[in-house]
């Protein structure tokens, strides 16, 4: 492997603006088609699934680890960078700054790279204009967790590539197939394709309001092709995207409960797991 250049930044010129835009700005993120990485798990998940490297990000005159030492020397790179020890505490997310940073090429937006990864039905989330980032990851994270296939993203929300995102994954950010769908004709051409390799499709949501739910969600059977639609944090589920809903649920609560509703990642990783419960051949329903 070809050794990469090294570049060495002594000041905030136009190579270290464009580190501080790919941590801060979305559109610029986008405009390179790049996003920041750190931490030990997450850098190596991008290396173990592939992700392709841009840059490796390392202090000046700072020992680095056998680990940090390793990546740099088996990581594929076209330029690493060298930072000042105070310009790398600047750029971290982390309250003890990482050793080691990575600039990492973004991934298309193209929803067919949401295969069925096991040997059951598509299990797929749908998250509807995600408000918070730490929500966002937590999904993200839900979902390699308990095996389903990946996440769609619609409407306008936190960025997918945001580093806080990234790092609430805890590396699950690059095993878990993840895409943004703004157009619903484009979201109709996916469940459409879905409905014609596997001749059906479940596409449940979920809701507090009585009158639209078809029963608890352990009634609806999870083992057919599924899509679980999640709404935003504060006004639910766009009426734009009810439509494609084959079914409405509800998650019960305590009788004695106060709470009015679960948070959205809290709701998600109840769905999933009961999809992954019935898909092991437990019954469906309440013990």
């Amino acid at each position: 492997m070809k050794s990469p250049s090294i570049r060495h930044i002594r000041s905030k010129d136009a190579a270290w603006q464009k580190l501080e835009v790919l941590k801060t700005n979305r559109n610029k993120r986008y405009h390179y088609g790049e996003f920041l990485v750190e931490g030990v798990r997450n850098l190596n998940e991008a290396r173990r699934n592939g992700w392709e490297f841009s840059s490796l990000i390392y202090p000046a005159n700072v020992p680095l680890s056998d680990w940090a030492k390793d990546l740099l020397r088996t990581t594929r790179t076209a330029e690493n960078i060298e930072l000042p020890p105070a310009f790398m505490a600047e750029l971290s997310e982390k309250d003890e700054t990482s050793e080691i940073m990575a600039v990492v090429k973004m991934r298309p937006d193209d929803a067919a790279r949401i295969r069925p990864r096991g040997r059951f039905a598509p299990l797929v989330a749908l998250f509807d204009r995600p408000s918070n980032k730490g929500n966002l990851g937590t999904i993200l994270r839900t979902l390699d967790a308990l095996g389903a296939d990946g996440l769609i993203l619609t409407g306008h929300g936190v960025d997918l590539y945001d580093p806080e995102v990234v790092g609430a994954t805890m590396g699950s950010f690059f095993a878990t197939p993840a895409v943004r769908v703004p157009r619903h004709d484009d979201l109709a051409a996916y469940f459409d394709g879905l409905r014609a390799e596997y001749g059906d499709l479940n596409v449940i949501g979920t809701t507090s309001h009585a009158a639209d739910v078809k029963g608890p969600l352990w009634e609806s059977d999870l083992t057919r092709p599924t899509v679980f639609m999640i709404g935003c944090e504060t006004d639910g589920l766009s009426e734009g995207l009810r439509p494609f809903c084959t079914e409405m649920v509800t998650i019960p609560m305590a009788d004695t409960s106060t709470a009015s509703s679960f948070n959205v990642a809290c709701a998600a990783t109840v769905m999933f797991y009961e999809a992954v419960r019935q898909r092991a051949g437990q019954p469906r329903g309440p013990r």
